[in-house]
């Protein structure tokens, strides 16, 4: 089972680029993407063999996310959920469409930014904390498989320049403690486990100063899945060579 994930900043704009052509290219049997920046009923896209799950954002033209998948699930939800505890808040800007089968749950998610000058870092860590326990509520019953921009880059070997990045949105200690907690948690990071050393291998790039020309970017694009799913995980790839946004796709194969 093929899964990709891609932050797309803009999917009219990504269908500009090529996209569908990608999709076709990849063969994948999920494809799951970040910032749409779509409301319903702004496009009419039909891929033929995958079905659509859309969450979009209430503000226009802002974050939503999306998932293109060969198989209908038992049900597909863009909210999160959490027993005994009022998380409506965290509901209103698409960040998440996750799809449930018989054997796994698929969690495509866009997580907030905490922006210029950490304007949002509060926000950020209460809505971690909440994803975490919407995640493991999910492992409980059944594995899962979790993607999508994280916006954060986990260790220093994840960015280029980790020490003029330290107080960063995306690389602050709350954000790094949080991903670490996520993991803990009972989550591993493919992408790292198959490739423990692995320099140099990043999703984003600045659009200034030719970033992604010179490779000065960031690993901020994820595949967790439940740590009793690791062993099934034979590969996790990241696609620097497929453009059309300031991310590029990343891939896991899963034998389920």
């Amino acid at each position: 089972m093929k899964l990709i994930s891609w932050n797309v900043n803009g999917l009219r704009a990504a269908i500009g680029k090529g996209f569908t052509d990608i999709i076709k290219t990849a063969d994948a049997d999920f494809f799951c993407i970040q910032e749409i920046k779509l409301q319903e009923g702004q496009l009419d896209l039909e891929i033929p063999g995958y079905h659509a799950y859309y969450s979009y954002a209430d503000r226009k033209g802002y974050s939503g996310t999306a998932i293109f998948a060969r198989r209908k699930p038992l049900r597909a939800f863009t909210v999160i959920e959490c027993d005994n505890e009022d998380v409506d808040i965290h509901n209103h800007e698409g960040r998440i469409v996750a799809l449930e089968y018989d054997s796994f749950y698929l969690v495509n998610v866009y997580v907030p930014n905490s922006q210029n000058e950490l304007a949002r870092l509060d926000y950020r860590m209460e809505w971690d904390r909440v994803f975490r326990n919407f995640l493991c509520r999910l492992d409980a019953d059944k594995p899962v498989i979790i993607c999508g921009d994280f916006n954060v880059a986990h260790q220093e070997i994840d960015l280029a320049n980790p020490k003029t990045n330290r107080r960063n949105a995306g690389f602050t200690d709350e954000e790094r403690a949080g991903f670490t907690e996520l993991l803990r948690s009972g989550f591993s990071d493919s992408f790292r486990e198959l490739h423990p050393d692995q320099k140099g291998a990043y999703s984003w790039w600045s659009y200034r100063g030719r970033a992604r020309e010179k490779n000065v970017g960031w690993r901020i694009d994820y595949f967790l899945v439940s740590k009793r799913l690791m062993p099934k995980v034979s590969d996790a790839t990241i696609h620097p060579d497929i453009t059309g946004s300031d991310h590029c796709p990343v891939s896991v194969c899963i034998n389920l």
